[in-house]
């Protein structure tokens, strides 16, 4: 049995999921919208294109690149509400990593012509953020009727699927919790191994996330 499927087993005898999922919900809006001093997805997105004159896949590249620089720092989400609620769900780091990778999927989806503020869209952003094999798993189960592609181009919004996504958002985000708990261990016994561990999987997976955004909103 993996992290995910502990989790899953874990939130199904109690009432995380409902409780847990509106967090995660609210703090995803804010990441797209922008708080603070934090500019929103779209914002941010145009003035990465207006840097290489109107070049949408140049665009693209460089907000992959930055979010994978704010992946290791993350100090640009200090100013973003809804961190501290996702932390009752995962460790700081977690919750600001998501939040990050979440800001730079909307900003793919703004440049691919999409609507952020598209309840559609949000899900299919939601759904990135889940990953390919998490989303092939959902279809499968018949939980979702597509990838994040089909849900941004959906006939109609569903109301449900804002919730099945978020419920397995929540379990994505515990898994990654255990899985950092395990790295905590591991930098306590070999400080430099865990750090160095810890540091390149944000970065992976913040550039895979955006890889994965990238092709699904062609």
């Amino acid at each position: 049995m993996d992290l995910r499927d502990l989790a899953h087993r874990a939130m199904s005898h109690t009432n995380v999921p409902a409780y847990a999922s509106g967090f995660v919900r609210a703090a995803f809006n804010r990441a797209i919208d922008g708080a603070g001093k934090l500019p929103g997805a779209a914002r941010s997105a145009d003035r990465r294109l207006a840097q290489v004159a109107g070049d949408t896949e140049e665009a693209i590249d460089l907000l992959i690149g930055s979010h994978v620089t704010y992946a290791g720092s993350q100090g640009f989400v200090t100013n973003l509400g809804g961190i501290a609620s996702m932390a009752v769900l995962a460790p700081t780091n977690v919750a600001a990593l998501a939040l990050v990778q979440c800001h730079l999927v909307a900003g793919i989806a703004h440049l691919r012509g999409l609507d952020v503020a598209d309840p559609r869209t949000r899900d299919a952003v939601l759904a990135c953020m889940i990953g390919p094999s998490g989303v092939k798993g959902l279809i499968g189960r018949k939980s979702l009727p597509g990838g994040p592609r089909e849900l941004a181009h959906a006939d109609e919004y569903d109301s449900s699927l804002t919730a099945t996504i978020a419920t397995a958002l929540t379990a994505e985000l515990i898994s990654r919790t255990l899985g950092k708990r395990t790295v905590g261990i591991i930098a306590r016994r070999v400080p430099v191994v865990g750090g160095g561990v810890g540091a390149a999987s944000d970065v992976y997976s913040t550039r895979k996330i955006g890889k994965y955004a990238a092709r699904e909103f062609r």
